[in-house]
């Protein structure tokens, strides 16, 4: 099968999955969590990594302790471009890194480079989730800069419609509306090691 083909699956719950094939030249010894916020990314994260016995590590969480501020402050205060730059240079670092589960900003994979330097040693799962779905996880939550605004749920439309075409850029694609976090990590330790199976 060709390298960048994808093959559908669906699952005995009727969710639709996406895997795009894993070629040989790649070497998988992390995983990588991408998707919109809400999507459950540091959740999963932390209970995949706890499967696989790897050590869990949120972008977010990463550049707010090297910033000193909050990924809010960073907004108001740096601006967008200085948030993108600090993503940018943690997602080089990661490089470097085994046995490891990555949970990533939202925005993170828009970027080209982030996306094809994670790729390089993980394998990359995004976690999908409807607008509405998102929106009803986020309310209230006042750490969203991007969401910050009169009409949240329009904004995450708008959002998800340009990041649309990036998340489908993963390995695999996990829908989570009708699975349990706990459920949508079993799924996505599975994938893990059909792709450690098919490049061991």
């Amino acid at each position: 099968m060709p390298a960048r083909a994808r093959k559908k699956l669906r699952a005995k719950d009727g969710e639709t999955r996406y895997f795009r094939a894993v070629t040989g030249t790649r070497s998988i010894h992390n995983l990588t969590l991408i998707g919109f916020m809400g999507s459950g990314k540091s959740s999963v994260g932390r209970l995949t990594a706890e499967a696989l016995r790897f050590t869990f590590l949120d972008t977010d969480t990463v550049i707010e302790a090297r910033a000193g501020m909050t990924i809010s402050d960073i907004f108001a205060r740096q601006g967008e471009a200085a948030f993108r730059q600090w993503e940018r240079k943690i997602v080089e670092e990661l490089a470097h890194r085994t046995k490891t589960v990555i949970a990533t900003g939202g925005g993170l994979p828009a970027d080209p480079a982030n996306l094809a330097s994670l790729k390089g040693h993980s394998l990359v799962v995004c976690l999908w989730a409807s607008p509405e779905t998102i929106h009803r996880r986020v309310s209230g939550h006042s750490h969203r800069p991007l969401l910050n605004e009169p009409h949240p749920l329009e904004q995450i439309r708008r959002l998800l419609q340009v990041r649309e075409p990036c998340y489908r850029q993963a390995d695999v694609l996990v829908n989570t509306e009708l699975r349990s976090i706990r459920e949508v990590a079993t799924q996505v330790v599975h994938q893990y090691h059909l792709a450690q199976a098919a490049h061991p």
